[in-house]
């Protein structure tokens, strides 16, 4: 199988089709070795009949034991070698499906990785979480058709070889099982695709749904949108539901087909078989074959349901995850320089303007209007955003990514140690460390920790708070130490005090450099040199946070109801729990 730090290669894009068979080309010795082990072993069962036959009409017929003996040995001996090979044949085809498993996996996390930030903007969380929790499932199963789907088709050609010695018309009544089975299952398969397709797109889009209500409950609690949202929830996951049943229902007739096919296919050929025996043109020992023979083809025709079934599915779960590696990530093309020096950052479409060295915010009743703000202004979507009068999409985008952060306050924390999450792929001093800890109010997290520094996080966080984490993310933030930080909305998560800690000494902490900052917390904007108010995602107003709470009446109530909530003791508050304001708000 494919070893952890191997190279998955390069996956053939240009559909799902064409996607399964590179899964296999990657394989080929693997693959062959499916196939050849699965093709004896359904002969062999094959070969059983045969054997069957021969000790019945050489030696039990006559009363030749010595011949009785050596057929029922010989059928011993197949047996047994048989039961080996059925051993082979399953441990090769589980490696097989075992590699493209693992090999999908690495192909998707590896364009995953290269989409890097732009990701959550192109792809929804939903499909994402699709794709790694079924697609790739689905995908390693349906190549089954490698091992036990070519062994059904070279079994079908012997079987009907075999009857062809025996009679012609029976070897024609075989040889018209597998179109028959292709025409009652054809159309179950193109409904199948359909149906399961819509499936996958349904479950995506819910999935995302879920994810942004556990994100946003705080938000939509505050704003009074928890009903409609429940709602709009309840109407996604019914009509998932809904095809759900659909889909079911025609697998369900697919599995009975697969399993009632071969039964009436034995009794079809058994029929005039059993006819050619009373009326002596066969022997007894024939008829048995035959019987035995047809009994063995209920495997390759319940194979053959199974293969198309799975196939089915496989292909749809490909096509998602092609259309996920079509997604490029974007090409540094530009050329131009960034400023020498720091410089203003203004975005036209909000008319927000930046000045460097300064502490500047954004308070908005809307989270996802300022979070687009700080979208365009760190060059993660297309604009006319300018950094010191130079279009910033024109600027070449390692050097926008080295010298401006985006520290969104839900970016994804990884499993390891605390000390490797906030230093990244660098070493850091430790009083540098020490620093940036203190910066965010977060030397507690350390102190609480069984090892410190050197304690192992789970992934996302998990074992921390909504306020740990959040602080974790600030101190990531600070020690990469970026020429500009926008920074959404930092403090959401924390109790009064800290947050008021956190403003204060990241103030100090961000002296002379450029920081943006998305919040409607009084405490923090307290501690701005300038606020720009957005309503409809563009700037009514500008000023000092004193100056708009006496000049502008809707800002003045959006920050208060954050003054009410400071006045809270709640500490620590996870996301989700607290007072239910619209404080909380993050994207």
């Amino acid at each position: 199988m494919i070893d952890a730090y191997e190279d998955p290669g390069t996956p053939d894009r240009r559909g799902g089709w064409r996607y399964l068979w590179w899964l296999v080309r990657c394989q080929p010795g693997r693959s062959a070795a499916g196939a050849l082990l699965a093709s004896v072993w359904m002969v062999l069962l094959a070969a059983t009949p045969y054997l069957m036959s021969r000790a019945i009409d050489d030696g039990l017929a006559p009363g030749n034991t010595a011949a009785l003996a050596g057929w029922t040995g010989a059928l011993f001996a197949v047996g047994a070698f048989n039961a080996w090979l059925s051993i082979m044949r399953h441990r090769t085809m589980t490696r097989v499906r075992m590699d493209a498993n693992f090999r999908t996996v690495k192909v998707v996390v590896g364009h995953v990785v290269r989409l890097g930030a732009a990701l959550p903007r192109r792809i929804g969380a939903g499909e994402v979480v699709t794709i790694g929790v079924g697609d790739v499932q689905t995908i390693s199963q349906c190549l089954t058709v490698v091992g036990p789907g070519v062994g059904a088709v070279v079994v079908y050609a012997v079987v009907a070889g075999l009857l062809l010695s025996i009679s012609g018309p029976l070897a024609a009544v075989v040889l018209m099982g597998v179109p028959l089975t292709a025409v009652l299952v054809g159309p179950l398969m193109r409904r199948l695709q359909g149906a399961e397709g819509e499936y996958r797109e349904r479950q995506g889009v819910l999935t995302a749904r879920i994810g942004d209500l556990a994100g946003g409950l705080r938000v939509l609690n505050g704003l009074g949108g928890k009903g409609l949202f429940a709602e709009a929830f309840r109407r996604d996951s019914q009509r998932l539901r809904a095809q759900g049943y659909r889909v079911g229902a025609v697998a369900s007739w697919l599995q009975a087909l697969g399993a009632g096919l071969p039964t009436l296919f034995l009794a079809v050929v058994t029929w005039p078989a059993a006819r050619l025996a009373a009326e002596g043109r066969i022997t007894i020992g024939e008829l048995v074959s035959v019987y035995g023979y047809v009994a063995v083809l209920v495997t390759p025709v319940a194979f053959f349901v199974e293969t198309g079934y799975q196939l089915s599915r496989g292909v749809v779960a490909a096509r998602r995850v092609v259309r996920l590696l079509r997604v490029e990530p974007e090409e540094d093309t530009n050329t131009r320089d960034a400023p020498a020096e720091p410089s203003v950052l203004h975005d036209p479409d909000s008319g927000v303007r930046v000045p460097p060295g300064r502490l500047t915010a954004l308070v908005c009743a809307r989270p996802a209007d300022a979070a687009a703000v700080v979208d365009r202004l760190g060059r993660y979507e297309p604009s006319e955003a300018t950094w010191g009068g130079v279009p910033l999409d024109e600027i070449g985008l390692s050097a926008v990514r080295e010298r401006i952060l985006v520290a969104d306050n839900e970016a994804d924390l990884f499993a390891g140690l605390l000390r490797d999450l906030v230093s990244g792929h660098r070493e850091r001093d430790p009083a540098e460390v020490a620093r940036a800890f203190r910066t965010a109010v977060a030397e507690d997290i350390v102190r609480g920790l069984p090892d410190g520094l050197d304690s192992p996080v789970t992934a996302q966080g998990r074992s921390l708070s909504g306020g740990q984490r959040q602080r974790v993310r600030l101190v990531r933030a600070l020690l990469a130490d970026p020429e500009v930080l926008l920074a959404v909305e930092p403090t959401s998560a924390l109790d009064a005090h800290t947050e008021a800690a956190v403003a204060e000494r990241l103030r100090r902490a961000r002296a002379g450099r450029t920081t943006l900052v998305t919040t409607t917390s009084p405490l923090v904007l307290d501690h701005a040199d300038t606020v720009h108010y957005l309503v409809d995602g563009k700037v009514a107003a500008t000023g000092g946070h004193r100056e708009l709470l006496d000049a502008e009446p809707g800002y003045r109530a959006l920050v208060a109801r954050d003054t009410e909530e400071a006045m809270a003791p709640d500490a620590d508050k996870a996301p989700g729990t607290g007072p239910l304001t619209a404080k909380g708000a993050a994207r």
